[in-house]
């Protein structure tokens, strides 16, 4: 391979919320779990979907479609959720995302991705780090941590901080 083909090829798990497809940096997922519901919480913004036992640590889950304003995921069949590590502040914090289907693992070089498009005023794009193409399909290309914004992984802290502050033997 030639110096000049230095740029990094990067894959992205795709998946689907209201038939568009979105796909974060594999990097930040840490697993795909089946949706079996979720142990709900009082007092938390409509978003935060509820809670998870994973292996002891509780996780909480957060309806990606009703954080982009979109209805919420009616559970199906492939309902499942992305497990995924958040910077915030030098630190991780670990949340569930629900998608309605998970597609597919693909590589995607920066001559393939496109700058988010600005939408004007009313709409907030930061989240999304770029427009990919694969089969004349546009997809999503997600800044995750933008996506839960202060306010989302203050409340992902208040409901899943006391189990991430151990450091887990089974921790991958």
């Amino acid at each position: 391979m030639a110096d000049s083909d230095s740029q990094q090829t990067t894959q992205y798990l795709s998946f689907t919320l209201d038939e568009e497809i979105f796909a974060v940096d594999v990097a930040r997922v840490r697993e795909i779990l089946e949706f079996r519901g979720t142990t709900r919480i009082p007092q938390v913004p409509d978003y935060l979907r509820g809670v998870i036992n994973l292996r002891g640590s509780v996780v909480p889950v957060v309806d990606l479609r009703l954080l982009f304003g979109l209805s919420a995921t009616q559970s199906t069949i492939n309902t499942c959720v992305i497990v995924l590590e958040i910077n915030v502040e030098n630190d991780t914090v670990i949340a569930g995302a629900l998608a309605d289907s998970v597609r597919e693992v693909l590589e995607l070089e920066p001559a393939e991705i496109e700058a988010a498009p600005r939408l004007g005023t009313r709409l907030n794009t930061d989240f999304i780090k770029g427009m990919g193409k694969r089969n004349d399909q546009f997809l999503m290309l997600l800044d995750i941590d933008r996506v839960f914004g202060d306010e989302a992984v203050g409340v992902i802290r208040q409901t899943g901080s006391a189990p991430q502050q151990h450091h887990h033997p089974c921790r991958r």
